[in-house]
């Protein structure tokens, strides 16, 4: 008995793949200056064409001269914060003192790069003093890779807001103006303005801003409303 083969009608079948990740969306902004750090995110969680919520922050402090915004993935941001959280502890308790930020920046990308081979998927930006006072950041990939800067955009927004910072906050393609030290006030006008811009155009951005300043001091937070939808 021959077995009778269907024809082959030139339909593709699609093999169903699982994806465990998902694009919660949202912006991040850091800002460093001679003597002290702005960090920026806005306050709207959501997928696709839905919000979950419209009042989460994406900064989580670290210590009292530091702080870490997330945007990507929730599930893996939250995973990666507690898990820094953990290791900053382990780090109290065995040399008695806080990490620094050059350290804590360094073992955030030794933590981005043991997960390679199945990556968070987060856009990081670090903010936070170092040993002279001076505020830097640092920004990453999803390996690890690591970049000190002045200034930082990350998340859903950031190519589009990235521009406008390189231009307001380090002049580029500005003629006859002589790089300066960014002031404390423009920092915030030029977050304030870059969130506006991100929020007209990035659905995923919007709602509120988070604005977190760590001077040597203190730390203050801050909350801005955004157009509503």
């Amino acid at each position: 008995m021959s077995i009778a083969t269907l024809p082959d009608h030139g339909v593709k079948t699609h093999e169903p793949r699982f994806n465990p990740y998902d694009d919660n969306g949202g912006s991040i902004v850091a800002v460093g200056g001679d003597d002290f750090v702005i960090i920026a995110s806005d306050t709207r969680l959501s997928t696709g064409y839905s919000i979950y919520t419209r009042h989460q922050s994406k900064i989580f402090k670290l210590s009292k001269i530091s702080a870490l915004a997330c945007a990507g993935c929730w599930s893996d941001v939250l995973t990666f914060t507690r898990l820094i959280n953990a290791r900053m502890q382990m780090y109290l308790h065995e040399h008695n003192k806080e990490m620094s930020t050059p350290a804590l920046a360094q073992m955030l990308s030794t933590m981005m790069y043991h997960k390679r081979f199945f990556p968070y998927y987060v856009s990081n930006i670090l903010g936070g003093l170092e040993k002279d006072g001076s505020g830097w950041i640092y920004s990453y990939d999803p390996i690890g890779n690591m970049e000190r800067s002045k200034f930082r955009a990350g998340g859903s927004s950031g190519a589009l807001l990235q521009p406008l910072l390189d231009n307001q906050l380090g002049f580029a393609n500005m003629e006859n103006v002589e790089s300066r030290s960014i002031s404390l006030e423009k920092a915030l006008a030029v977050v304030r303005d870059v969130f506006i811009s991100a929020a007209e155009r990035d659905i995923y951005t919007g709602d509120k801003i988070h604005v977190t300043v760590i001077t040597k001091d203190e730390i203050k937070e801050d909350t801005l409303q955004l157009t509503k939808d």
